[in-house]
C-alpha cells in the first residue's frame, strides 16, 4: 500500500498557490459571500492539532464598537513600534501600510484555549506551546484556502493581545494568536509588499544544518 499521490499538474498548482499566498493589507470593501467564507473556515476542522485538542477559538469582529476598539489598539501599538526605530528605518516604517483593518469586510480574532480539555494533554505536557502552534498551523490552512478562492488575508500582529482579549470579552484562558483581515485584494500581485517597500528581502534558499 502506498500513500496518496497527486498529479504533476496539481503539484505545480500547489506551488503556484504557495507563491500567491501573501500578507494582504490593501482590500476592496466589497462583501465576502458567507458561503465562500464558511467553506474556507472549514480549514480549521481539517487542520491537525496536538492531541487532537482543536484549541482554536474564533471571534468574528463585526460590530462597530469591537472594530473601533481593535483599530485603536493597533494604532497605539503601531505608534509605540515606530518609536523603536530611528533614521531611515523609522522613515520606511512610517510609510508602510501594516493593516487593512479600516477596509477589510471580514475580521477574525483567533485565540488559543490553553486550558482546552479535549486531547487530555497528549503531546502538550512537555511542550504546552504546541497548542498555539496548532492554531498557527490552522491559520495557514485558512490562508491557502482563502487564496484559492481569490480572497486575501492580512495577519495583524502589531497589537496589545491582553487589551484586545479584554475589549472582546473572551474567556480568561484564551490567548490571542492572530488577528485576521479578510477580503478581496485591491490588486493582484504575488510580490510581498515588504519586499517592494525595501524593508527586507526573502532568502534565496532554506538553510539546513546537519548534526
Amino acid at each position: 500500500m502506498t500513500g496518496k499521490a497527486f498529479s504533476p499538474a496539481f503539484r505545480a498548482e500547489l506551488a503556484e498557490l504557495l507563491r500567491w499566498r501573501r500578507d494582504v493589507r490593501r482590500f476592496r470593501t466589497d462583501p465576502v459571500d458567507e458561503t465562500v467564507l464558511a467553506r474556507c473556515l472549514d480549514a480549521f476542522r481539517l487542520a491537525p492539532s496536538v492531541g487532537l485538542s482543536e484549541p482554536w477559538r474564533l471571534v468574528r469582529v463585526g460590530s462597530p464598537a469591537a472594530r473601533e476598539a481593535a483599530l485603536t489598539n493597533f494604532q497605539a501599538a503601531n505608534a509605540e513600534a515606530l518609536s523603536g526605530y530611528d533614521g531611515d528605518r523609522a522613515e520606511r516604517y512610517a510609510g508602510l501600510k501594516l493593516s487593512g483593518m479600516r477596509e477589510a469586510p471580514v475580521q477574525l480574532a483567533v485565540f488559543c484555549d490553553d486550558s482546552a480539555p479535549k486531547g487530555a494533554g497528549l503531546g502538550a505536557r512537555t511542550m504546552p506551546e504546541m497548542r498555539r502552534y496548532s492554531v498557527a498551523g490552522a491559520v495557514m490552512q485558512l490562508w491557502l484556502m482563502l487564496r484559492a478562492e481569490g480572497l486575501g488575508l492580512g495577519w495583524v500582529s502589531i497589537l496589545d493581545p491582553d487589551r484586545l482579549a479584554a475589549d472582546l470579552g473572551v474567556d480568561e484562558g484564551w490567548r490571542l494568536v492572530a488577528y485576521l483581515c479578510i477580503g478581496w485584494p485591491e490588486t493582484d500581485d504575488c510580490e510581498p509588499e515588504l519586499e517592494k517597500a525595501g524593508w527586507e528581502q526573502r532568502a534565496a534558499d532554506v538553510p539546513v544544518e546537519w548534526r
